[in-house]
């Protein structure tokens, strides 16, 4: 059974220190295992990230099938997710740019932080136009910035995307004083993406593959000559420190998964655009039919 428990507007980042809840926190008086009283696991992430999503939903399935009960926590900020998975307010983060992306929030909660193992190895952040607009390359930007009001759509201001982009990026390319990053939402940043598109206009917005988006949209990445949007990196399953500890069979089964890209595409196509909100355990079951030798017999049948 999943329980769906939305934390936005109950959480500020400026509390989230206190995170932590009493009845939430790890313990290790079970000695390794776990009993019947302590069967659940707590799933965070966001929504509108849909690589988390969606591996967040195949989770709470095979989980759920070791006999687990799944929380399902919906978060808006990455802040916030990390300083309670640091804390043991949540258990797990299902697909987190650990590596690069989100170093910086490694550095600061690592040591609390237990990588449970990387399940797809070829992310990157991306800069992108619709595949209208005759540039090709971000130093092209510079030149171009009336064209696209001065401004770059982005997403959340507290993702590693916005980060690289912000402090990387732009000062790269020499953009600093000629563009401004607008950041609100993921969902917001996509509504912009749609309505340019649809009115034929430019726009220059941050991206990340893999993302559904990319192909949901006539949009192509600008090249980058500078590297300034950083090297592919892996997505990783994270948890708080002494999961395996206490769930040693969930563990072991989250560290078995990889997925290549037909996978991947075909999970994150099923739970955000076939089955849609409100239908992603059916898309993962779905999913699985498609790909039964994804996991153990044991498990999924």
């Amino acid at each position: 059974m999943m329980h769906k428990r939305h934390l936005t507007g109950i959480l500020a980042l400026g509390a989230a220190a206190t995170l932590a809840l009493a009845g939430c926190s790890p313990s290790s008086d079970n000695g390794g295992g776990t009993d019947e009283a302590d069967k659940t696991i707590t799933l965070g992430f966001l929504p509108s990230w849909t690589d988390g999503l969606s591996t967040a939903y195949l989770l709470e399935n095979q989980l759920e099938q070791l006999g687990y009960e799944v929380e399902m926590e919906e978060l808006t900020e990455a802040a916030v997710l990390y300083t309670g998975l640091a804390s043991g307010d949540i258990d797990i983060y299902p697909s987190a740019w650990s590596e690069k992306t989100h170093a910086s929030y490694m550095e600061k909660y690592g040591d609390d932080i237990e990588d449970l193992g990387a399940y797809y190895d070829n992310a990157v952040l991306t800069i992108a136009v619709p595949d209208y607009v005759d540039i090709d390359s971000m130093d092209e930007l510079a030149a171009n910035a009336d064209r696209f009001d001065g401004k770059i759509y982005g997403i959340e201001p507290s993702a590693g995307l916005t980060e690289q982009t912000e402090t990387v990026m732009m000062p790269e390319y020499g953009l600093e004083d000629s563009y401004e990053l607008v950041t609100s939402s993921t969902a917001t940043m996509l509504a912009t993406l749609k309505d340019k598109i649809d009115k034929k206009e430019d726009v220059v917005v941050t991206l990340w593959r893999p993302f559904w988006a990319n192909d949901a949209f006539p949009v192509k990445d600008l090249k980058d000559p500078k590297k300034a949007m950083g090297d592919p990196e892996s997505l990783h399953f994270l948890a708080n420190k002494g999961f395996t500890e206490r769930f040693p069979d969930a563990a072991e089964l989250i560290g078995g998964i990889t997925l290549d890209d037909a996978q991947y595409g075909a999970l994150e196509d099923l739970v955000v655009n076939e089955y849609g909100e409100g239908k992603e355990p059916e898309a993962v079951t779905a999913w699985l039919a498609k790909f039964p030798d994804a996991f153990p017999t044991e498990v999924t049948n």
